[in-house]
């Protein structure tokens, strides 16, 4: 085999190198990055766990491969939520997600630095998570699930299935920063409902609600979705079917779980809104340069069948405008 010289020895290796970065790349395996998660209840029963990594693994990030998930989470005690969040930030992620308005508090306090999504039904801008929803200013954005509309929108729905509905009791935390109770007031006195104010701040007022409403005559349930009340919704749809009282939620999940009506965002399309966010970030955005996401398209969700239960007619003129009737 004839010898090369200096000169061929240095062309062959200048040639193959140029082709080092092509095979390189390919065989690179993907950065890994990490993701922590602030929850208040676990990953199993959070009901938006699974639409978030749905969500992930259809814009390319799957776990194991090229990113990690820190879960950290309170097992339904708020209390162990500003610990869990500080130790999340002791371990330095890329990015926090904390789900809930209740949640993403501790998260901006445990940290000005790690950029932090959340998914809030609540007010952001009262929580204390940004400055503003155009222009989120700190280290947080994300989605919110309020919009100004939603509750006089929700109340005059109620009273065109039911026609009837004169006194409604209203069940809501007031602990929860949001504008229902506002903008529900607005829309009682046009359409000549008188609302009975219920408070439920945590699961044990269930049973004082209870006696409230029954106390007081109700003759309907308008429930605002907060952390007590979601959590109940089985109890407090059982509680309205047995008493034969309609009752409108937020979104889905009380007409499906058996209330008369819902209306809302699309909860499941505002986690993926969020996880877009999430890939943002990871590829460089700041969360100061994102606004906060509020819904845009809402769903009239309506149970014909708990209606037939009991004993309501909805008028067909309404069952042909909800999104989803439920038989």
């Amino acid at each position: 085999m004839p010898c090369m010289n200096r000169r061929e020895l240095i062309a062959l290796l200048g040639g193959a190198a140029a082709t080092w970065p092509f095979g390189a790349r390919a065989q690179q395996p993907a950065k890994m990055r990490r993701l922590g998660v602030l929850l208040y209840s676990t990953p199993q029963a959070d009901p938006q766990m699974e639409t978030i990594r749905r969500g992930l693994r259809e814009l390319g990030y799957f776990e194991g491969q090229n990113i990690v998930m820190s879960y950290h989470y309170a097992e339904g005690k708020p209390e162990r939520l500003a610990d869990l969040a500080a130790a999340l930030v002791r371990e330095n992620p890329d990015l926090v997600l904390a789900l809930g308005g209740d949640v993403a508090p501790s998260a901006v306090k445990a940290t000005s630095i790690i950029p932090i999504v959340f998914v809030s039904s609540a007010d952001p801008v009262q929580l204390g998570l940004a400055a503003s929803l155009a222009r989120p200013a700190g280290n947080a954005t994300g989605v919110t699930l309020l919009q100004d509309d939603l509750a006089s929108k929700r109340l005059e729905l109620l009273k065109e299935a039911v026609p009837r509905v004169k006194h409604a009791a209203f069940v809501w935390n007031p602990d929860h920063p949001d504008n229902e109770l506002r903008e529900a007031e607005r829309a009682a006195q046009s359409l000549n409902v008188g609302l009975q104010l219920v408070e439920m701040r945590g699961p044990g007022d269930l049973e004082t609600a209870f006696r409230t409403i029954t106390d007081a005559g109700c003759d309907a349930l308008y429930v605002v979705s907060s952390r007590p009340t979601a959590l109940n919704i089985p109890r407090i749809v059982d509680f309205a079917t047995k008493n034969r009282l309609p009752l409108a939620g937020g979104w889905g999940a009380w007409a499906r779980a058996g209330g008369l009506l819902s209306y809302g965002p699309n909860v499941d399309d505002m986690c993926r809104r969020a996880v877009g966010y999430i890939d943002k970030i990871l590829k460089g955005a700041k969360p100061a340069d994102l606004p906060i996401q509020q819904p845009t398209r809402f769903e009239l969700v309506i149970n014909a069948k708990a209606a037939k239960a009991i004993g309501i007619d909805v008028p067909p003129t309404l069952l042909a405008r909800a999104d989803e009737v439920i038989e």
